[in-house]
């Protein structure tokens, strides 16, 4: 298993700190978000973008 690069890491933290000042806004909207980009980051995954 191959260790994380900066860069995965880096993506990590800027959707968790997307997801928190959505949730600093409007509780659900922070769920909502951090959801979306996961869902995108999978998709994109999927298709080897």
């Amino acid at each position: 298993m191959s260790r994380p690069s900066v860069s995965d890491l880096v993506a990590i933290v800027g959707v968790g700190l997307i997801g928190f000042g959505a949730w600093l806004i409007f509780p659900p909207a922070g769920y909502i978000v951090v959801g979306s980009l996961l869902l995108a980051g999978a998709v994109l995954g999927a298709r080897g973008a």
